[in-house]
């Protein structure tokens, strides 16, 4: 049980940095070659292929942080129960999107599977380079449910209401960083 746990509170940012990792150390190796004169002929597509796993599974991190790009202008106007509600209904859109690209993008990943089409340099199934999409977008449902169901937790009154925005966070952060009454740093 502890092991599911520490996988499911962690999963992404051990992949992120794996898979972040990778690419660094390929591209690095990419620079050195050329520099003696030399090219590594799968560096670049083994690069690519690692952002592109990088950027997927970065959407479903930036979900369970709660750090994902919005717009909220309007979220500044509201407060409590308004808030969360905004919030939730914004979850549920992109929880629907979210799904589509999962359907899609498995459809897409098998048919490739299928087809058996092969990257030109690392001779990798195109199809595990396409299954990014599913598998991050998957991580990410599974997050925006996890966000919704403490949202509405916090409707019914059974979860202490959290409805700071990113700015609020920002200035707490600060806050707990340095002491304002002799401007030390804790």
């Amino acid at each position: 049980m502890f092991l599911l746990k520490k996988i499911e509170q962690h999963i992404e940012e051990w992949l992120l940095v794996i898979i972040g990792s990778v690419m660094t150390t390929v591209i690095f190796l990419q620079v050195v070659m050329r520099e003696m004169g030399s090219s590594l002929s799968w560096s670049e597509e083994l690069g690519r292929y690692c952002f592109i796993w990088l950027v997927y599974i970065g959407i479903s991190y930036g979900v369970k942080k709660q750090r994902h790009i919005k717009v909220d202008v309007i979220l500044f106007l509201l407060k409590g129960k308004w808030k969360v509600l905004l919030s939730l209904f914004a979850n549920l859109l992109f929880l629907i999107f979210a799904v589509l690209v999962v359907y899609y993008g498995s459809d897409i990943s098998s048919n490739l599977l299928r087809l058996g089409q092969k990257s030109p340099a690392l001779q990798v199934e195109m199809g595990l380079v396409y299954l990014a999409a599913p598998i991050g977008m998957g991580l990410t449902v599974i997050r925006l449910i996890q966000n919704m169901y403490r949202q509405i937790l916090m409707l019914i009154g059974k979860k202490e209401m959290d409805v700071a925005d990113e700015r609020e966070r920002v200035l707490e952060e600060k806050e707990e960083v340095t002491d304002d009454s002799n401007g030390t740093v804790r």
